[in-house]
This record gives structure tokens, sequence and C-alpha cells, in this order.
């Protein structure tokens, strides 16, 4: 099944378009996110996670006036990550990419300000069909300067009905405490996500 999804920013002027292929074990998706903060920004990504929603690929580049950089953060499918980046011109921002050894252990990747990525642990578990809850590694690629992180995250099932269903995000690492309700279609897929982005089109 293939989607064209399109999101706006809710806390800050962003546009993000992706085109997913989406089965029942996986899915592979490319995008384009637009942004303001800290600085004016284009951003294309390639993302890989076609068996059991387990992240192998994100190619992510990033470009604004008179800088450039680009990631291939790959993972083999059991916990250990290898990244490449590059980064050209003068911005200020620190320098993309980070230290792979921190991720071990962790199946997926969380691109920063987009609402795609959240799909592959609730997929992954059926958090968006089914009771339960869960504490899940991301290897977290903020945005935009493409450097990566350590993030400890929780998704809890709150209720689901035949439109859809919601999903409970509790940060456990970026910042503790932060909850928040992603509300999301019958695929799993990301409607809503309070502070951050919400679905439009559909």
């Amino acid at each position: 099944m293939q989607r064209f999804l399109l999101w706006s920013g809710i806390d800050a002027w962003r546009a993000e378009a992706a085109l997913v292929e989406l089965t029942g074990d996986g899915i592979r998706a490319g995008g384009t996110q637009l942004g303001v903060d800290p600085v004016p920004y284009r951003l294309d990504y390639e993302l890989e996670a076609h068996e059991q929603f387990v992240t192998r690929a994100l190619r992510v580049s990033a470009q604004g006036e008179g800088w450039a950089r680009r990631i291939d953060l790959r993972h083999d499918g059991r916990g250990a990550w290898s990244c490449e980046a590059e980064a050209e011109g003068e911005v200020d921002l620190p320098a993309p990419g980070g230290d792979t050894d921190a991720l071990a252990g962790a199946l997926d990747c969380d691109l920063g300000r987009s609402p795609l990525t959240n799909l592959m642990p609730v997929r992954r578990h059926s958090l968006h069909k089914q009771p339960g809850k869960l504490d899940f590694l991301m290897a977290w690629v903020s945005v935009p300067d493409l450097v990566l992180h350590r993030y400890p995250q929780r998704y809890e099932h709150v209720r689901a009905d035949r439109h859809g269903s919601i999903v409970r995000f509790v940060d456990r690492g970026h910042s503790p405490g932060f909850v928040s309700e992603l509300e999301l279609d019958g695929d799993g897929l990301i409607l809503v996500y309070p502070h951050l982005a919400r679905r439009v089109g559909s």
C-alpha cells in the first residue's frame, strides 16, 4: 500500500511531505521537511524499515543558505549502528553525526520534528490496536543539525476504535516528564502530534 502524507507544523512554521510504502511487516519512505528554526532549512530523507518495522537505514540531507550536510545511518537489525557524515559551508550548528556506540541496542531511528518515525515501534508491537506499554531506545537524529542522540522513550496504548487510535508518548530522556497523546489513523500513522504537527489534506 502506498500513501502520500502531508503535515503542517503546530509549534512553528514547518511542512513535511512523505511518500510511504507500507506493508504488514514494514515501511519504506522518502520525504522532505521544510522549516525555519533555528535556521531556514530543507531536509530530505529516505527510510528503510522493511522487516518487522526495524530500521535498517536512514539517509538524511539538510541544506540552507551557504551550507549543506548529510548523514547515512545504518543498522544491522540487531542493535549495532554505523554512520557516515559530511558537512560543507558555515552555519551555527553542531557537526553532524556522532557516537554510534551510544545507540547500541536501539532498533528504531527517530527523525527530529518528523511525525513519520513514531510509526515503527507502534506497529511492531501493535500498540495502535491492543493494550500495552513498552520502553524503547531510539537513535534520534536532531534537525537540522543531523546530530545523533541516544533517546529513551515509552509508548502506551490508550484507546482504539474503527477510526484510529490514541497512543501516549512518554519522553524518558530528551525532556524527561514530557507526555503527549498521539492521534493515529488506522495504519498507525500520525494524524495529530500535539505541539508538533497535524496531518493536512486527508
